[in-house]
């Protein structure tokens, strides 16, 4: 994988990325407002913080032996986790927190604390997902495990054609293999792809992992065994369904964001060149979804305007329903594709829809399908 062989077009549709540009930095300018986070998203980060620590600190504090009650809080705690993913270390890793940068290092780093890893995240999502987004071998957010094929470009097994059935199960899987493994494998795999400055920044790399790891499983598994007045199994059980809630959540987020029917999977020519600018790149490749639905869009971080989120990552999700509007009306000025889907049942729907096909239909014949369209 050489990722700097992949080269976007600075020509095609150019006024739309500069007209974009101009349009929203006069939008901050007239209305007087920091790109960066608010008092909004400041409240929410600390009811986020608040909905993971204080289930995790009532198990404690009042002994809880209660089965259901038990793992009730531990159900809450996924939530919990889901909110500070989304509405705390994503912005920060993203620079979009704060315009300090060591206030955006200190927030990302929450994201350790709930089990991931903020540097191996920032290679997959910063520097991949966001500049090759869909671009099979390249966006390693489609790159799945063998059981689940994410782009019509991957090689299609016979077990695909179940995909839509038993995918939701192992997107619950995600962030608790996140936490004991992915991190881990990612990082030899970004070394490989030269992500890395040199074999010293790989070893702080694992370092670093192995640090926050053994600081999240000390905390999260072995204070409650030895305080707890339950038995081991019910605290990895307890363990296990916060890690569900918390991966089928952020799963469901992203996934409805990229592969969707109306979504496209190019790809570059011989010599690594895409028909597209990035600009426009990203509004074919990305979806909306639940454009209306203010309570929605305040627990999941504003992601649900994944659209505004993929041009502008500097900018808090705060602003981005407002930014919608202007990325909207600018890309049908310019007859660009804006994809929105009306609510999330309907996405996650359609995302289903979307597997089945791609766990059913060839490569030969794909090209076919309007999602399959190919770089010419």
């Amino acid at each position: 994988m050489k990722q700097s062989t992949v080269r976007f077009s600075k020509q095609k549709d150019k006024d739309f990325n500069s007209t974009l540009r101009e349009r929203v930095n006069a939008y901050f300018a007239e209305k007087g407002k920091s790109m960066k986070a608010d008092s909004n998203a400041v409240l929410k980060s600390v009811v986020m913080l608040a909905m993971y620590f204080l289930p995790f600190a009532a198990l404690f504090i009042f002994q809880i032996s209660n089965p259901w009650i038990f793992l009730l809080m531990w159900t809450v705690m996924g939530l919990g986790a889901a909110g500070i993913g989304v509405n705390i270390m994503h912005d920060a890793n993203h620079g979009a927190y704060s315009k300090n940068d060591k206030v955006n290092k200190y927030m990302g780093l929450w994201m350790n604390v709930i089990g991931g890893n903020a540097a191996t995240w920032k290679l997959q999502h910063n520097v991949l997902h966001h500049s090759f987004t869909n671009i099979d071998g390249h966006d390693h957010d489609i790159a799945g495990p063998p059981m689940l094929r994410f782009s019509p470009h991957q090689e299609l097994k016979p077990m695909h054609r179940f995909q839509h059935i038993y995918a939701w199960f192992l997107y619950g899987l995600m962030t608790l293999f996140r936490s004991l493994v992915t991190d881990f494998t990612n990082a030899w795999r970004f070394r490989k792809f030269g992500l890395m400055r040199n074999d010293k920044d790989f070893r702080k790399l694992l370092w670093d992992i192995f640090f926050w790891k053994a600081f999240y499983f000390t905390y999260i598994i072995v204070l409650p065994v030895i305080f707890l007045p339950v038995a081991p199994w019910l605290v990895i059980l307890g363990f296990f369904i916060m890690h569900f809630v918390l991966g089928l959540t952020l799963a469901l987020i992203f996934q409805c964001a990229h592969v969707m029917p109306e979504c496209e999977f190019p790809t570059p020519d011989d010599n690594g060149k895409m028909d597209n600018n990035w600009a426009v790149h990203q509004l074919m490749t990305t979806a909306n979804f639940s454009p209306k639905s203010r309570i929605f869009s305040w627990f999941v971080g504003g992601l649900n305007f994944q659209v505004e989120h993929h041009l502008f990552q500097h900018v808090c999700h705060t602003h981005y329903r407002e930014l919608s509007q202007i990325v909207q009306s600018t890309a049908k000025e310019f007859g660009i594709q804006y994809n929105m889907q009306k609510n999330f049942v309907l996405a996650i729907w359609n995302h289903g829809k979307m597997l089945k096909q791609l766990g059913a239909v060839p490569a030969p014949v794909e090209q076919e399908h309007p999602a399959f369209k190919k770089n010419k």
